[in-house]
Protein backbone atom coordinates (compact mmCIF):
# COMPACT_ATOMS: atom_id res chain seq x y z
CA UNK A 1 0.00 0.00 0.00
CA UNK A 2 1.42 3.55 -0.69
CA UNK A 3 1.50 6.07 2.07
CA UNK A 4 1.76 9.83 1.17
CA UNK A 5 2.97 12.61 3.78
CA UNK A 6 3.45 16.00 3.17
CA UNK A 7 5.73 17.91 5.97
CA UNK A 8 6.26 21.56 6.25
CA UNK A 9 9.50 22.92 6.48
CA UNK A 10 11.05 26.51 7.75
CA UNK A 11 13.65 27.11 4.92
CA UNK A 12 16.93 30.13 6.06
CA UNK A 13 17.46 31.88 2.68
CA UNK A 14 19.64 34.69 2.48
CA UNK A 15 17.93 38.56 0.95
CA UNK A 16 19.35 37.82 -2.59
CA UNK A 17 18.27 34.40 -2.81
CA UNK A 18 14.90 35.05 -0.98
CA UNK A 19 14.54 38.33 -4.09
CA UNK A 20 14.81 35.80 -6.72
CA UNK A 21 12.30 33.60 -5.21
CA UNK A 22 9.63 36.35 -5.20
CA UNK A 23 10.48 36.49 -9.49
CA UNK A 24 10.13 33.17 -9.56
CA UNK A 25 6.74 32.72 -7.28
CA UNK A 26 5.36 36.20 -9.58
CA UNK A 27 6.49 34.72 -12.61
CA UNK A 28 4.94 31.16 -11.86
CA UNK A 29 1.51 32.66 -10.93
CA UNK A 30 1.77 34.62 -13.99
CA UNK A 31 1.87 31.43 -15.94
CA UNK A 32 -0.45 29.17 -13.90
CA UNK A 33 -3.14 32.05 -14.91
CA UNK A 34 -2.65 32.47 -18.49
CA UNK A 35 -3.27 28.44 -18.73
CA UNK A 36 -6.63 29.17 -16.76
CA UNK A 37 -7.81 32.36 -18.56
CA UNK A 38 -6.94 30.08 -22.02
CA UNK A 39 -8.98 26.66 -20.46
CA UNK A 40 -11.53 29.11 -20.11
CA UNK A 41 -12.11 30.48 -23.26
CA UNK A 42 -15.18 28.86 -25.31
CA UNK A 43 -18.61 27.34 -23.77
CA UNK A 44 -16.22 24.51 -23.59
CA UNK A 45 -13.62 24.49 -20.80
CA UNK A 46 -10.72 22.87 -21.43
CA UNK A 47 -8.99 20.23 -18.95
CA UNK A 48 -6.67 18.40 -20.77
CA UNK A 49 -3.66 18.67 -19.69
CA UNK A 50 -1.57 16.82 -22.70
CA UNK A 51 -4.28 19.61 -24.91
CA UNK A 52 -2.94 22.63 -21.95
CA UNK A 53 0.77 21.75 -22.64
CA UNK A 54 0.17 21.83 -26.89
CA UNK A 55 -1.44 25.38 -26.37
CA UNK A 56 0.06 27.25 -23.51
CA UNK A 57 3.43 26.11 -23.19
CA UNK A 58 5.53 28.01 -26.13
CA UNK A 59 3.99 31.07 -24.92
CA UNK A 60 4.36 30.67 -21.49
CA UNK A 61 8.16 30.08 -22.53
CA UNK A 62 8.88 33.00 -24.63
CA UNK A 63 7.20 35.63 -21.67
CA UNK A 64 8.40 34.20 -18.64
CA UNK A 65 12.02 33.04 -17.42
CA UNK A 66 10.75 30.11 -15.73
CA UNK A 67 12.61 26.79 -17.17
CA UNK A 68 10.82 23.96 -18.78
CA UNK A 69 9.75 22.07 -16.07
CA UNK A 70 8.34 24.92 -13.54
CA UNK A 71 6.46 25.92 -16.83
CA UNK A 72 4.95 22.54 -16.37
CA UNK A 73 4.49 22.14 -12.80
CA UNK A 74 2.55 25.50 -13.89
CA UNK A 75 -0.20 23.95 -16.06
CA UNK A 76 -0.71 21.15 -14.14
CA UNK A 77 -1.98 23.27 -11.40
CA UNK A 78 -4.00 25.63 -13.42
CA UNK A 79 -5.39 22.12 -14.88
CA UNK A 80 -6.27 20.55 -11.42
CA UNK A 81 -7.80 24.10 -10.58
CA UNK A 82 -9.96 23.69 -13.60
CA UNK A 83 -10.73 20.28 -13.30
CA UNK A 84 -12.23 20.72 -10.00
CA UNK A 85 -14.41 23.30 -10.91
CA UNK A 86 -15.80 21.40 -13.78
CA UNK A 87 -16.43 18.52 -11.19
CA UNK A 88 -18.34 20.66 -8.80
CA UNK A 89 -20.41 21.74 -11.56
CA UNK A 90 -21.30 18.69 -12.62
CA UNK A 91 -22.77 18.15 -9.02
CA UNK A 92 -24.80 21.26 -9.45
CA UNK A 93 -22.57 23.36 -7.04
CA UNK A 94 -21.44 26.89 -7.90
CA UNK A 95 -17.74 27.46 -8.88
CA UNK A 96 -15.89 30.61 -10.53
CA UNK A 97 -13.42 30.94 -12.86
CA UNK A 98 -9.83 30.29 -10.66
CA UNK A 99 -7.39 32.92 -9.81
CA UNK A 100 -3.88 32.43 -8.13
CA UNK A 101 -2.78 35.05 -5.78
CA UNK A 102 -1.46 33.27 -2.94
CA UNK A 103 2.58 33.25 -2.94
CA UNK A 104 2.80 29.35 -3.71
CA UNK A 105 5.17 27.88 -6.09
CA UNK A 106 5.60 23.79 -6.58
CA UNK A 107 8.48 21.76 -7.53
CA UNK A 108 9.12 18.57 -8.82
CA UNK A 109 12.35 16.67 -8.04
CA UNK A 110 13.62 17.73 -11.91
CA UNK A 111 13.36 21.26 -10.67
CA UNK A 112 14.76 20.47 -7.17
CA UNK A 113 16.65 18.92 -4.47
CA UNK A 114 16.00 17.66 -1.53
CA UNK A 115 18.98 17.05 0.63
CA UNK A 116 19.08 15.99 4.35
CA UNK A 117 19.30 19.78 5.52
CA UNK A 118 18.73 21.99 2.77
CA UNK A 119 17.33 22.01 -0.44
CA UNK A 120 18.13 23.28 -4.15
CA UNK A 121 15.85 25.27 -5.46
CA UNK A 122 15.36 26.57 -9.06
CA UNK A 123 14.66 30.22 -10.10
CA UNK A 124 14.33 32.63 -12.81
CA UNK A 125 18.38 32.98 -12.58
CA UNK A 126 19.62 29.58 -11.70
CA UNK A 127 19.64 27.21 -8.70
CA UNK A 128 19.46 28.50 -5.08
CA UNK A 129 20.31 27.02 -1.76
CA UNK A 130 18.13 26.75 1.04
CA UNK A 131 18.82 25.60 4.63
CA UNK A 132 16.06 23.71 6.55
CA UNK A 133 15.56 24.89 10.18
CA UNK A 134 14.49 21.83 12.10
CA UNK A 135 13.45 21.02 15.79
CA UNK A 136 15.12 19.44 18.11
CA UNK A 137 17.19 16.32 16.41
CA UNK A 138 15.96 14.24 19.85
CA UNK A 139 11.91 15.35 19.62
CA UNK A 140 9.47 12.39 17.50
CA UNK A 141 8.64 15.09 15.05
CA UNK A 142 7.12 14.76 11.36
CA UNK A 143 10.43 15.30 10.09
CA UNK A 144 12.41 12.75 11.84
CA UNK A 145 8.89 9.97 11.15
CA UNK A 146 8.97 11.15 7.38
CA UNK A 147 11.32 13.50 6.17
CA UNK A 148 14.49 11.66 7.17
CA UNK A 149 12.97 8.24 7.35
CA UNK A 150 14.86 6.04 4.58
CA UNK A 151 11.94 4.20 3.44
CA UNK A 152 10.09 7.80 2.73
CA UNK A 153 11.22 9.37 -0.29
CA UNK A 154 10.52 13.13 -1.18
CA UNK A 155 8.62 13.26 -4.56
CA UNK A 156 8.24 17.04 -4.92
CA UNK A 157 7.44 19.99 -2.54
CA UNK A 158 5.08 23.27 -2.50
CA UNK A 159 7.03 26.34 -1.85
CA UNK A 160 4.86 29.21 0.77
CA UNK A 161 5.85 32.55 1.66
CA UNK A 162 4.05 33.46 4.78
CA UNK A 163 4.84 35.77 8.12
CA UNK A 164 7.72 36.78 5.92
CA UNK A 165 9.46 33.94 5.76
CA UNK A 166 9.41 30.93 3.12
CA UNK A 167 8.36 27.29 3.87
CA UNK A 168 8.70 24.42 1.90
CA UNK A 169 6.11 21.71 2.03
CA UNK A 170 7.51 18.68 1.20
CA UNK A 171 5.89 15.47 -0.12
CA UNK A 172 6.80 12.01 0.84
CA UNK A 173 5.90 8.27 -0.26
CA UNK A 174 6.42 4.69 0.79
CA UNK A 175 5.07 1.64 0.13
CA UNK A 176 3.76 0.34 3.74
CA UNK A 177 2.93 -3.32 4.00
CA UNK A 178 0.78 -4.28 6.86
CA UNK A 179 0.50 -7.86 8.55
CA UNK A 180 -2.81 -9.44 9.22
CA UNK A 181 -2.87 -11.95 11.90
CA UNK A 182 -4.43 -15.23 10.43
CA UNK A 183 -7.42 -15.59 12.81
CA UNK A 184 -9.35 -17.86 10.52
CA UNK A 185 -11.44 -15.34 9.38
CA UNK A 186 -9.64 -14.36 5.96
CA UNK A 187 -11.76 -12.13 3.83
CA UNK A 188 -14.25 -11.28 6.47
CA UNK A 189 -14.38 -7.09 7.01
CA UNK A 190 -15.93 -5.29 9.47
CA UNK A 191 -16.95 -2.13 9.21
CA UNK A 192 -17.08 1.09 11.58
CA UNK A 193 -19.51 3.53 10.93
CA UNK A 194 -19.35 7.20 11.56
CA UNK A 195 -21.77 10.09 11.54
CA UNK A 196 -20.27 13.61 11.34
CA UNK A 197 -22.67 16.88 12.84
CA UNK A 198 -22.26 20.34 14.87
CA UNK A 199 -23.44 19.09 18.22
CA UNK A 200 -21.28 16.13 18.33
CA UNK A 201 -18.33 16.17 16.07
CA UNK A 202 -18.48 12.75 14.99
CA UNK A 203 -20.16 9.08 16.38
CA UNK A 204 -19.67 6.00 15.37
CA UNK A 205 -21.85 2.67 15.59
CA UNK A 206 -20.17 1.14 18.70
CA UNK A 207 -22.14 4.40 20.35
CA UNK A 208 -18.66 6.61 21.14
CA UNK A 209 -19.55 10.50 21.20
CA UNK A 210 -17.24 13.29 20.26
CA UNK A 211 -19.28 16.12 21.58
CA UNK A 212 -18.04 19.77 19.27
CA UNK A 213 -18.92 22.08 22.26
CA UNK A 214 -15.51 22.88 22.78
CA UNK A 215 -14.48 23.17 19.30
CA UNK A 216 -17.77 25.75 18.51
CA UNK A 217 -16.56 27.43 21.53
CA UNK A 218 -13.59 28.54 20.03
CA UNK A 219 -15.48 29.55 17.13
CA UNK A 220 -17.78 31.80 18.71
CA UNK A 221 -14.60 33.23 20.89
CA UNK A 222 -11.95 33.97 17.48
CA UNK A 223 -15.00 35.72 15.71
CA UNK A 224 -15.43 37.64 18.20
CA UNK A 225 -12.25 38.45 18.40
CA UNK A 226 -11.64 39.22 14.46
CA UNK A 227 -14.24 41.05 14.61
CA UNK A 228 -13.14 43.38 17.19
CA UNK A 229 -10.20 44.22 15.62
CA UNK A 230 -11.98 44.40 11.73
CA UNK A 231 -13.94 47.40 13.35
CA UNK A 232 -10.94 49.10 14.44
CA UNK A 233 -9.99 49.48 10.82
CA UNK A 234 -6.49 50.41 11.16
CA UNK A 235 -3.30 49.40 9.75
CA UNK A 236 -2.16 48.75 13.57
CA UNK A 237 -5.39 45.92 13.61
CA UNK A 238 -4.36 43.76 10.80
CA UNK A 239 -0.86 42.10 12.30
CA UNK A 240 -3.37 40.81 15.11
CA UNK A 241 -6.26 39.93 12.96
CA UNK A 242 -3.31 37.47 11.12
CA UNK A 243 -2.03 36.58 14.59
CA UNK A 244 -5.58 34.99 16.19
CA UNK A 245 -6.15 33.19 12.76
CA UNK A 246 -2.80 31.54 13.46
CA UNK A 247 -4.00 30.57 17.12
CA UNK A 248 -7.36 29.55 15.33
CA UNK A 249 -6.48 27.22 13.32
CA UNK A 250 -3.77 25.52 15.49
CA UNK A 251 -6.15 25.09 18.22
CA UNK A 252 -8.85 23.27 15.99
CA UNK A 253 -6.19 21.45 13.90
CA UNK A 254 -5.04 20.01 17.54
CA UNK A 255 -8.50 19.29 18.65
CA UNK A 256 -9.48 17.46 15.00
CA UNK A 257 -6.30 15.25 15.29
CA UNK A 258 -7.19 14.42 18.71
CA UNK A 259 -10.20 13.31 17.60
CA UNK A 260 -8.95 11.54 14.64
CA UNK A 261 -6.86 9.79 16.42
CA UNK A 262 -9.21 8.54 18.61
CA UNK A 263 -11.13 7.50 15.81
CA UNK A 264 -8.82 5.62 14.35
CA UNK A 265 -8.17 3.93 17.78
CA UNK A 266 -11.92 2.88 18.21
CA UNK A 267 -11.71 0.67 14.95
CA UNK A 268 -8.36 -0.68 16.06
CA UNK A 269 -10.11 -2.00 19.17
CA UNK A 270 -12.76 -3.47 17.37
CA UNK A 271 -10.75 -5.19 14.58
CA UNK A 272 -12.17 -2.79 11.57
CA UNK A 273 -11.11 -2.79 7.61
CA UNK A 274 -12.83 -0.27 6.53
CA UNK A 275 -14.12 3.32 8.45
CA UNK A 276 -17.30 4.15 6.66
CA UNK A 277 -18.23 7.93 6.68
CA UNK A 278 -21.09 9.81 5.01
CA UNK A 279 -20.45 11.45 1.20
CA UNK A 280 -19.16 14.87 2.09
CA UNK A 281 -20.42 16.35 -1.36
CA UNK A 282 -23.87 19.41 -0.40
CA UNK A 283 -22.84 18.28 3.58
CA UNK A 284 -23.42 22.23 4.43
CA UNK A 285 -27.43 21.88 2.98
CA UNK A 286 -27.87 18.46 5.45
CA UNK A 287 -26.64 20.03 8.46
CA UNK A 288 -29.09 22.20 10.03
CA UNK A 289 -27.10 25.84 11.12
CA UNK A 290 -24.51 24.35 9.65
CA UNK A 291 -21.61 27.27 8.77
CA UNK A 292 -18.78 27.37 6.59
CA UNK A 293 -16.62 26.68 9.77
CA UNK A 294 -18.46 23.14 10.13
CA UNK A 295 -17.91 21.92 6.64
CA UNK A 296 -14.17 22.48 6.85
CA UNK A 297 -13.89 20.86 10.36
CA UNK A 298 -15.74 17.92 9.04
CA UNK A 299 -13.30 17.73 5.75
CA UNK A 300 -10.59 18.36 7.54
CA UNK A 301 -11.79 15.77 10.83
CA UNK A 302 -11.83 12.85 7.38
CA UNK A 303 -8.40 13.72 5.82
CA UNK A 304 -6.69 13.50 9.28
CA UNK A 305 -8.55 9.88 9.60
CA UNK A 306 -8.16 8.52 6.25
CA UNK A 307 -4.16 9.32 6.46
CA UNK A 308 -3.81 7.73 10.54
CA UNK A 309 -6.05 4.53 9.25
CA UNK A 310 -4.18 4.08 5.77
CA UNK A 311 -0.83 3.77 8.39
CA UNK A 312 -2.38 0.71 10.05
CA UNK A 313 -4.11 -0.68 7.13
CA UNK A 314 -7.61 0.59 7.70
CA UNK A 315 -9.72 1.83 4.14
CA UNK A 316 -11.96 4.87 4.39
CA UNK A 317 -14.58 4.73 2.08
CA UNK A 318 -17.94 7.54 1.64
CA UNK A 319 -21.68 6.25 1.40
CA UNK A 320 -24.39 8.00 0.29
CA UNK A 321 -26.11 10.02 2.91
CA UNK A 322 -29.67 9.19 1.63
CA UNK A 323 -32.14 8.79 4.04
CA UNK A 324 -29.44 7.54 7.03
CA UNK A 325 -30.94 10.16 9.24
CA UNK A 326 -34.91 9.11 8.43
CA UNK A 327 -34.42 5.43 8.23
CA UNK A 328 -34.74 3.40 11.55
CA UNK A 329 -31.86 1.39 12.04
CA UNK A 330 -33.41 -1.50 13.84
CA UNK A 331 -36.80 -2.44 11.82
CA UNK A 332 -35.71 -0.02 8.11
CA UNK A 333 -39.12 2.24 8.39
CA UNK A 334 -37.68 5.33 6.70
CA UNK A 335 -39.83 8.72 6.87
CA UNK A 336 -39.04 11.77 7.24
CA UNK A 337 -41.50 12.43 10.54
CA UNK A 338 -39.23 9.68 12.41
CA UNK A 339 -37.21 12.79 12.87
CA UNK A 340 -40.01 15.20 14.71
CA UNK A 341 -39.86 18.75 14.33
CA UNK A 342 -38.79 19.98 17.42
CA UNK A 343 -36.16 22.15 19.21
CA UNK A 344 -33.82 19.14 20.13
CA UNK A 345 -31.78 17.77 17.01
CA UNK A 346 -30.54 15.25 18.44
CA UNK A 347 -34.52 13.17 18.82
CA UNK A 348 -35.05 10.12 16.68
CA UNK A 349 -38.28 8.25 16.55
CA UNK A 350 -39.19 5.56 14.91
CA UNK A 351 -42.74 5.68 13.86
CA UNK A 352 -43.24 1.88 13.06
CA UNK A 353 -41.65 0.43 15.83
CA UNK A 354 -41.12 3.12 18.05
CA UNK A 355 -37.40 2.78 18.81
CA UNK A 356 -36.12 6.12 19.96
CA UNK A 357 -32.11 5.94 20.03
CA UNK A 358 -29.96 8.98 19.97
CA UNK A 359 -30.35 10.19 16.51
CA UNK A 360 -26.36 10.56 15.94
CA UNK A 361 -25.93 6.85 16.80
CA UNK A 362 -28.76 6.18 14.42
CA UNK A 363 -27.50 7.23 11.51
CA UNK A 364 -24.14 6.60 11.91
CA UNK A 365 -25.28 2.47 12.27
CA UNK A 366 -27.27 3.22 8.71
CA UNK A 367 -24.12 4.76 7.47
CA UNK A 368 -22.19 1.72 8.36
CA UNK A 369 -25.19 -0.81 7.29
CA UNK A 370 -25.40 1.43 4.02
CA UNK A 371 -21.65 0.26 3.15
CA UNK A 372 -22.30 -3.23 4.43
CA UNK A 373 -25.09 -3.12 1.72
CA UNK A 374 -23.17 -1.64 -1.00
CA UNK A 375 -20.10 -3.89 -0.66
CA UNK A 376 -22.99 -7.09 -1.09
CA UNK A 377 -21.26 -9.51 -4.35
CA UNK A 378 -24.34 -11.67 -4.35
CA UNK A 379 -26.42 -14.30 -2.56
CA UNK A 380 -23.90 -16.95 -4.10
CA UNK A 381 -20.48 -15.63 -2.66
CA UNK A 382 -18.01 -13.03 -1.73
CA UNK A 383 -16.58 -12.41 1.84
CA UNK A 384 -18.96 -11.48 4.54
CA UNK A 385 -18.98 -8.05 5.69
CA UNK A 386 -20.25 -6.77 9.18
CA UNK A 387 -20.69 -3.67 10.95
CA UNK A 388 -19.25 -3.54 14.06
CA UNK A 389 -21.42 -2.68 17.27
CA UNK A 390 -20.24 -1.57 20.41
CA UNK A 391 -21.54 -5.45 21.61
CA UNK A 392 -20.44 -7.58 18.39
CA UNK A 393 -20.81 -7.99 14.87
CA UNK A 394 -23.99 -7.67 12.61
CA UNK A 395 -23.86 -8.81 8.80
CA UNK A 396 -26.13 -7.76 6.14
CA UNK A 397 -27.94 -11.63 6.60
CA UNK A 398 -29.10 -10.48 9.89
CA UNK A 399 -26.01 -12.47 11.62
CA UNK A 400 -25.31 -11.61 14.62
CA UNK A 401 -21.72 -12.54 16.45
CA UNK A 402 -21.10 -12.02 19.88
CA UNK A 403 -17.99 -9.81 20.89
CA UNK A 404 -15.39 -12.32 21.73
CA UNK A 405 -13.31 -11.92 24.81
CA UNK A 406 -10.76 -9.03 24.73
CA UNK A 407 -13.01 -7.05 22.38
CA UNK A 408 -14.98 -4.97 24.27
CA UNK A 409 -17.27 -7.98 25.41
CA UNK A 410 -18.52 -5.91 28.36
CA UNK A 411 -20.78 -2.90 28.69
CA UNK A 412 -17.90 0.14 29.88
CA UNK A 413 -19.15 2.57 32.56
CA UNK A 414 -20.72 5.95 30.46
CA UNK A 415 -22.70 9.18 31.40
CA UNK A 416 -25.68 9.87 31.12
CA UNK A 417 -27.35 10.86 27.33
CA UNK A 418 -27.68 14.41 27.70
CA UNK A 419 -23.95 14.05 28.73
CA UNK A 420 -22.93 12.81 25.39
CA UNK A 421 -24.86 15.21 23.91
CA UNK A 422 -22.91 17.92 25.78
CA UNK A 423 -24.78 19.78 28.46
CA UNK A 424 -21.56 18.38 30.65
CA UNK A 425 -18.34 19.99 29.21
CA UNK A 426 -14.71 18.75 30.17
CA UNK A 427 -12.01 21.91 31.15
CA UNK A 428 -11.31 23.63 28.23
CA UNK A 429 -8.23 22.32 25.57
CA UNK A 430 -9.83 18.76 25.90
CA UNK A 431 -11.51 16.87 23.66
CA UNK A 432 -15.03 15.62 24.84
CA UNK A 433 -15.90 12.11 23.95
CA UNK A 434 -18.51 9.84 25.94
CA UNK A 435 -19.31 6.17 24.93
CA UNK A 436 -22.72 4.92 25.31
CA UNK A 437 -23.25 0.88 25.80
CA UNK A 438 -25.61 -2.00 24.57
CA UNK A 439 -27.30 -3.02 27.74
CA UNK A 440 -28.30 -6.33 26.54
CA UNK A 441 -26.84 -8.00 23.36
CA UNK A 442 -28.26 -7.69 19.46
CA UNK A 443 -31.00 -9.95 18.74
CA UNK A 444 -32.23 -10.37 15.10
CA UNK A 445 -35.08 -12.47 13.06
CA UNK A 446 -32.86 -14.21 10.64
CA UNK A 447 -36.11 -14.40 8.00
CA UNK A 448 -35.89 -10.64 7.47
CA UNK A 449 -32.01 -9.74 7.54
CA UNK A 450 -31.23 -6.64 9.44
CA UNK A 451 -34.25 -4.90 9.15
CA UNK A 452 -36.04 -6.85 11.63
CA UNK A 453 -33.10 -6.60 14.63
CA UNK A 454 -34.26 -5.82 18.25
CA UNK A 455 -31.80 -3.60 19.57
CA UNK A 456 -32.99 -1.93 22.53
CA UNK A 457 -30.22 -0.70 24.17
CA UNK A 458 -29.19 3.25 23.79
CA UNK A 459 -32.95 4.70 23.75
CA UNK A 460 -33.42 7.52 25.27
CA UNK A 461 -34.33 7.83 29.03
CA UNK A 462 -38.25 8.46 29.48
Amino acid sequence: MEVRRTVPVKLDVADSDAALLHETISEFLWAANYVVDHAWQGEYKTTSKAQLQRETYDDVRAKTRLQANLVQDARNKAADAVQSVVARWKQGDYAGKPHFSAPTLVYDKRCATFNDDHATLSTVAGRITARYVLPDGDRETPHSEFLFNDDYDVTGAELHYRDDEFHLHARTKADAEFETADDGNDGHNTVLGVDLGIENVAVTSTGTFWNGAELNHWHREFEKRRGSFQRCGTRAAHEPIQSVGRTETGRYDHFLHTVSKELVAEAVEHDCDVIAFENLTGIRDRMSNAKTFHVWASRRLCAYVEYKAEMVGISVEQVSPAYTSQRCSKCGFTHEDNRPASNEPDVFECLKCGYSPHADYNAAKNIGLKHLRSGQTSSGGGAPVNVRLNRGRLNVNGDYEPASDGQNGSPRESPTLNEANGSAVSELGRVVHSRLYHSTYLCFRASNGYDEIMDESLEQPA
